[in-house]
């Protein structure tokens, strides 16, 4: 896997590009039969979900096989590392790129902060209300509310949030207070509109336990590098094909035709921009077995939702 940093228009550093090779399939992956969903790590079925049929919710069932691959943060190197997005982005792609039991796979990804979760909080609420409202409720089953929170990207544990009193909250409250906590890594997944814990959950519990703004890194798909390559030629082509108009005006009526640049320059820095970061939907692969083997795990799991 190669890792490249993105930086923004004024250096400052805005997330990680990381680009796969040679994993045609990942080990935590989502498969489709019809509007029928199902989250599976290797061969455990983590989450089984239903999209409506009028698309307002996801109705879901967690099975609680979800296992992190993260191994939990000692407190000297949240110390260390306190602060500082940009490192931690690199040592959770580090444990991204080396585990069997992630969704990476062949492609170009991004890991960088997602403000856009923390720029929904009303300035009237607390943070700890705040995301007691994002975090989609319910064990084992629950629903996805697409009607109330259209594009607002609830935030779905896999597995139980812990209670304010649990062990590592206690842990994690400190560090929340004393602005050392590590941040809660995110995966979008277009399908279900909304992000998935891949590892923080206790991190998560502790800044909502002291209504602190909790660190995030948000990792999703980005557009492949060649795709990325020739839409980066477009932009170009259409910045010169711009300034080449400009200047035929400029012969035809002086010098006091702007040379086009004010105008076709941020346009172009726009585009690119946008291009490096925009998300594209997570890939779900067809269900081995369509739906007559997802009603099988789902009666398994015991789910009877439809």
């Amino acid at each position: 896997m190669r890792r490249s940093d993105l930086t923004g228009d004024d250096g400052t550093w805005q997330g990680l590009a990381l680009e796969v090779d040679d994993r045609p399939r990942p080990g935590l992956c989502v498969f489709g039969a019809g509007r029928r969903l199902l989250l599976a790590q290797g061969s455990r079925p983590v989450l089984l979900a239903v999209v409506d049929a009028d698309l307002q919710e996801v109705g879901f069932r967690r099975t609680d096989a979800y296992r992190s691959f993260v191994p939990p943060p000692r407190a000297d190197e949240a110390r260390a590392l306190a602060g500082s997005p940009e490192r931690w982005a690199h040592r959770f792609a580090g444990l991204l790129a080396g585990t069997p039991d992630g969704p990476l796979h062949d492609g170009r990804w991004l890991l960088r902060p997602d403000p856009r979760l923390l720029r929904r909080r009303h300035p009237g609420t607390s943070h700890a209300e705040h995301w007691d409202t994002m975090l989609v409720e319910g064990h084992p089953d629950g629903l996805v509310d697409w009607f109330h929170h259209n594009s607002g990207w609830e935030v779905l544990p896999l597995r139980p949030m812990p209670d304010a009193g649990d062990g590592r909250v206690k842990a994690y409250r400190k560090q929340a207070r004393d602005g050392t906590l590590p941040p809660v890594l995110l995966w979008w997944v277009s399908g279900l509109d909304c992000h998935l814990i891949l590892d923080g959950h206790a991190r998560l519990a502790a800044a909502m336990a002291e209504s602190v703004e909790p660190p995030l890194l948000e990792l999703h798909r980005a557009l492949p590098p060649d795709d990325l390559a020739a839409r980066t030629q477009d932009a170009v082509t259409d910045y010169e094909d711009a300034l080449t108009r400009f200047a035929r005006l400029r012969t035809r009526h002086g010098a006091t035709v702007p040379d086009g640049t004010a105008q076709a320059g941020p346009e172009l820095a726009r585009r690119l921009r946008d291009l490096h970061t925009t998300r594209r939907p997570t890939w779900c692969w067809p269900l081995p077995g369509g739906e007559p083997r997802w009603h099988r795990l789902a009666q398994e799991a015991g789910f009877t939702h439809d």
